[in-house]
């Protein structure tokens, strides 16, 4: 759980008299810091790289800084692999994990010579014929089934997944890929999200460490980088602590040295796809209350709605709430903290203990730096937020509008409208 928020009471009001509220707000200073504690704690591997989720918050700028601190990207579609080239990433920077995936975007990844990551057996023809030939680096996304417990409601059970290739598919996989022609290989999973057991991760690594073995020995191929997934989670909620990446990351490497060292697969590149992790504590939705209603319960409508932060309503997921120079009053009011969406999950706090909340009061939704803005919608016909960046020197950029009523109607005919029998 985050309260770190960056600004005062003054200095946010200030904000938000030039920039209407709902916006995002993101921290860069807390950004940078954070992506090179994740890189120190890793960097007992000979080799490792972080591809950043670009789902999770895919905003170019957020991108650039990220990639000066030596972050790739991990994409699913097309956009996402225009916005990582936008920001200067292509290559062996770029991780293309998609899963029925149309032709052409095959094309543009291999085109950057991105790294094109499979999620099924059957993609091989399908990316021969897109291509012309396969390309020299190929990765296959595995899913253990029962072999990984665990899932929740984001990602669900791996056996239930749509995710990834059997074990056996993946066997026969490499060797087709190998036969072809194929030079270079990597081996991905991803089967959690948002865990806080460090446990889960290293768990995970020696599934992945066992399969690679496996591989080497039935396909004589040897696996050059293993992409473990993201899934790391945060604290959201009061009492939960952060995961230990430096734990991680010596337990991961025990295994390495045990099972990939005597292999001769030294050094093979460790990689993970995080994105909760890096961004989410540092973006904040920032609000303003602008109704209160009395019925059979308290509660305070802001000026944000599900349409911009929908985490809450789709997943009944904590996010910390607090009011702008409000932080250290009493919280001896209840309420639920509601938007205008037509339906009724549409709330970011259900019988949520806070200072009492005054008409006009800027409401900080924490944690919100990662799938907030990113999972926006137009149910309602509702306009997304716009992003602003808190600049290392104190400024603020605005890196993203807020969308108008243009754009929301820019792909209907609305001039054939009167015309229209």
């Amino acid at each position: 759980m985050s309260t770190n928020f960056p600004l005062s009471k003054d200095e946010l009001a200030s904000v938000a008299e030039k920039f209407p509220t709902p916006f995002y707000l993101y921290d860069e200073k807390a950004i940078r810091e954070n992506m090179r504690y994740f890189k120190k704690a890793f960097s007992i591997f000979p080799a490792f790289r972080e591809y950043y989720a670009v789902k999770a918050c895919p905003n170019p700028y957020i991108l650039k800084i990220l990639a000066e601190e030596g972050c790739g990207t991990d994409c699913s579609s097309l956009p996402e692999l225009m916005l990582s080239k936008a920001a200067g990433l292509k290559g062996d920077f770029v991780m293309f994990t998609s899963n029925e995936t149309p032709a052409e975007e095959y094309q543009y990844a291999a085109q950057e010579g991105d790294i094109i990551n499979l999620d099924d057996v059957t993609h091989i023809d399908y990316l021969k014929k897109a291509l012309g030939s396969l390309p020299e680096t190929i990765c296959f996304r595995y899913n253990p089934g029962p072999l990984k417990e665990g899932g929740n409601a984001i990602i669900g059970k791996p056996e239930e997944a749509k995710y990834g290739c059997t074990r056996e598919q993946l066997i026969e996989a490499y060797a087709t890929c190998k036969a072809e022609g194929v030079k270079h290989f990597g081996l991905h999973t991803m089967v959690a999200s948002n865990e806080l057991n460090p446990d889960f991760f290293v768990d995970t690594a020696r599934i992945i460490f066992e399969l690679v073995l496996e591989i080497q020995t039935k396909c004589g191929v040897n696996i050059e980088f293993v992409d473990l997934g993201g899934g790391i989670g945060i604290p959201y909620k009061p009492g939960q602590k952060p995961v230990d990446l430096d734990y991680v990351a010596r337990g991961i490497r025990a295994l390495y040295d045990k099972m990939i060292v005597p292999a001769g697969l030294d050094p093979l590149r460790i990689c993970f796809e995080c994105g909760r992790p890096i961004t989410g504590p540092y973006g904040w939705l920032v609000t303003k209350a602008i109704h209160e209603k009395h019925i059979y319960r308290e509660y305070i409508g802001v000026d944000a709605c599900m349409a911009d932060l929908m985490r809450p309503g789709m997943y009944g997921a904590y996010h910390e709430v607090t009011v702008s120079g409000k932080e250290n009053a009493p919280a001896d009011h209840v309420y639920d903290v509601v938007g205008s969406l037509c339906e009724n999950c549409d709330k970011f706090a259900v019988q949520r203990s806070l200072p009492k909340i005054d008409i006009g009061d800027l409401v900080i939704i924490h944690d919100a730096g990662a799938h907030g803005r990113a999972m926006g919608f137009n149910y309602n016909g509702k306009l997304r937020a716009g992003e602003l960046l808190l600049r290392t020197d104190g400024s603020i950029k605005e890196i993203r509008r807020r969308e108008t009523i243009d754009d929301l109607f820019a792909t209907l005919d609305m001039s054939g409208v009167a015309a229209f029998k």
